[in-house]
């Protein structure tokens, strides 16, 4: 489906995150014994499911299974900067599946147990990028329920330009390089489960190309989210942690990259799974 085309340069706008909310903990009363809705049928699976045996790289709350092509890196927040606001230390908040030319992101919040929040966050995300990033916004409904297409956009300056491949640079219409911006599309998709909700929010050529997009839905009906017991605000990040196999990865590249390893830069990563 088509977006209209703005006619003013913007900035890039930044991926919208889901506000805070002053709520209680999700620890409901026992009389209370409604859940959320079920994911879709065939997962992401919950870890008190019975889910599918396959080969997943251990994030923590986030259990994702690897097959061939894919790449992963877990992004990071910061927690802790220097004086002139450099990172220092941070968390890990998100994890990126990578194929060809198409990457998805996979985020996991705890949810309130009575109900699901992907409605009201799919709403506050479409007024976000409307209002805030001067995009557009569709919803319709997915695989895996509804969803929100977005069109986002993005900022094409001379240093954005510069830091693509010359074969991407080319690709771009001049009419896009003219007026200085590209539009973006983005594609959010969220799955209600108990006690928790996972957010994928797809790019690239994923959008359009039904191939490269079954590669990252079976990932996604794959995942496997392990909640745990502690009570949690809604909306809190479920904890994520960097898989031993990044480890590992970083110590055959080269031993003192793992000392001097700077979350903020790209890598270490699996680059590829065969």
């Amino acid at each position: 489906m088509a977006f209209g085309r703005r006619r003013q340069a913007d900035e890039p706008a930044t991926e919208p995150e889901l506000t805070d909310e002053a709520e209680a903990v999700d620890e409901a009363p026992e009389e209370a014994e409604e859940e959320a809705a079920a994911p879709a049928e065939g997962g992401p699976w919950d870890s008190e499911d019975s889910f599918p045996e396959l080969q997943r790289l251990d994030f923590g709350s986030l259990q994702v299974p690897v097959a061939p092509g894919l790449g992963f890196q877990v992004n990071f927040e910061a927690t802790e900067v220097d004086d002139e606001g450099n990172p220092l230390d941070g968390r890990p908040v998100a994890v990126l599946v990578q194929y060809e030319e198409s990457a998805m992101q996979l985020q996991v919040f705890a949810a309130p147990k009575r109900s699901g929040i992907w409605e009201d966050v799919r709403r506050e995300t479409a007024k976000d990028i409307t209002e805030e990033a001067g995009g557009q916004t569709q919803e319709g409904d997915g695989p895996f329920g509804p969803e929100l297409l977005a069109m986002i956009p993005a900022a094409l300056t001379e240093e954005v330009l510069a830091e693509m491949p010359q074969d991407v640079r080319e690709s771009i219409p001049a009419e896009f390089i003219e007026q200085g911006w590209a539009p973006q599309i983005i594609r959010f998709i969220g799955v209600d489960g108990p006690r928790w909700f996972l957010q994928a929010v797809v790019q690239g050529a994923a959008i359009e190309d039904e191939e490269q997009w079954q590669v990252l839905e079976d990932v996604l009906r794959g995942v496997v989210i392990v909640r745990g017991d502690a009570p949690m605000p809604p909306r809190d990040l479920l904890e994520l942690q960097v898989p031993k196999e990044f480890s590992e990865a970083a110590e055959d590249e080269d031993e003192e990259n793992v000392e001097t390893f700077n979350p903020f830069e790209r890598g270490p990563e699996i680059t590829e799974v065969r």
